[in-house]
């Protein structure tokens, strides 16, 4: 799942709902080569429609798009690679497709499948491999804090689930690699790969305050991996017995968001959202484990505005994040052999939602809807949308 922040306004918007992204159960990285498997979250604030209702049922879906270019070792860009002209291209979409279920008026349970179609290039290099498929589908269960019934301007959800390996992690394509050896089948890198080859459990939250017409939202997942390397999958020919590089790294992620979401004075339902937004992989995983394998750790820190809008049971989001931050730190193999691999990241990260809820034939009251949320004509929401990632772009 995701997380995502929707911000409504006006009794009319009553269906929109306060789930409008998943977070996803997939780690969420840094913008670049870091990872592509993991669903962005697209975010927003909370809908006049308020919380769920038990027997509410929201589908949604949501995209990202990114194009990775930009090379770093730590925070340093290797400008050199584009003068060369031998930077590697990633362009990554993924598409990730989520429902959710409302229990009770505080618990609800909701899946999550991402969409993968992606592309790699060298810009030197005539090869271009791409790769498509589902990725690793999500399992939550979601609950809030406090009492929905008596926190209408503010509450915090905590959620938890299963990430299955459904994703394929060993594509190939056939190509002439121009090694003598003729067309043979090469298996891609694991940045554009569906899934990373291992179970993990995913923890989330978010968290809304409202103020007047304005909401502020604080929301994240970590995805905590229960494997550290992915001992099915032979990436490169070249055997190393103390970093096991020969295999790829089953790498935990992490998404972070917070910001500010206002709504538009006379525009019913129309609001607008800006704040930092942090993703990335760490080097070493949550769960104990070796943290061996071929890895390439990082983050990148992004300022995020965004416009949503919400209408009966529809809601609608497109963000745009442009990077100002980017680091690519040290693996664990890197500390072992005294090294520093670089990775590629993207300039904007590109992201857009559609959701719609289905309601058990209850009113706007019913979700606690209150006309005192409303200010010059337009309401703060009273309870804000679950994020949802939408994975990054990796080399």
């Amino acid at each position: 799942m995701k997380f995502g922040f929707s911000f409504y306004s006006r009794p009319l918007l009553t269906a929109a709902a306060a789930l409008l992204s998943v977070a996803s159960v997939q780690p969420v990285f840094g913008q670049g080569c870091i990872i592509s498997r993991s669903n962005g979250q697209v975010g927003g604030p909370a809908s006049d429609g308020g919380y769920m209702s038990p027997g509410d049922i929201q589908v949604g879906d949501s995209y990202r798009h990114q194009f990775s270019f930009r090379h770093f070792v730590g925070p340093t860009e290797q400008t050199q690679r584009q003068v060369l002209g031998n930077e590697v291209e990633n362009k990554i979409n993924l598409q990730n497709f989520n429902v959710t279920y409302q229990l009770t008026s505080r618990f609800s349970v909701s899946a999550d499948m991402p969409l993968l179609t992606a592309s790699r290039h060298t810009n030197n290099s005539p090869i271009v491999y791409t790769t498509q498929g589902i990725g690793d589908i999500a399992f939550m269960a979601n609950g809030w804090v406090f009492n929905t019934s008596e926190n209408s301007r503010g509450n915090v959800q905590l959620g938890a689930g299963l990430l299955l390996p459904t994703g394929r992690n060993n594509l190939a394509n056939t190509v002439d690699a121009y090694d003598g050896k003729g067309p043979h089948p090469v298996v891609v890198d694991y940045s554009i790969q569906p899934g990373q080859g291992g179970w993990g459990i995913p923890f989330q939250w978010q968290s809304f305050v409202n103020v007047g017409s304005t909401q502020l939202y604080f929301n994240g997942n970590y995805t905590a991996m229960l494997q550290s390397i992915n001992m099915h999958t032979i990436r490169s020919a070249t055997v190393n017995p103390v970093t096991l590089t020969q295999y790829n790294s089953i790498s935990d992620q992490y998404l972070l968001e917070a910001g500010v979401a206002h709504a538009v004075p006379k525009v019913n339902g129309l609001s607008v959202t800006v704040g930092p937004r942090m993703e990335g992989a760490p080097a070493r995983n949550l769960f104990p484990g070796s943290n061996l394998g071929f890895r390439r750790p990082g983050f990148a820190i992004s300022i995020e505005p965004g416009v949503q809008y919400a209408h009966g049971g529809h809601i609608f989001t497109v963000q745009m994040g442009k990077a100002f931050y980017r680091d690519r730190t040290h693996s664990v193999p890197d500390v072992l052999t005294g090294g520093h691999g670089d990775a590629a990241f993207a300039d904007y990260v590109w992201l857009a939602s559609y959701s719609y809820r289905f309601m058990r034939g209850h009113s706007a009251a019913a979700h606690g809807h209150d006309s005192a949320d409303h200010v010059s004509g337009n309401s703060t929401p009273s309870a804000p949308a679950l994020p949802r990632t939408t994975g990054n772009g990796g080399c």
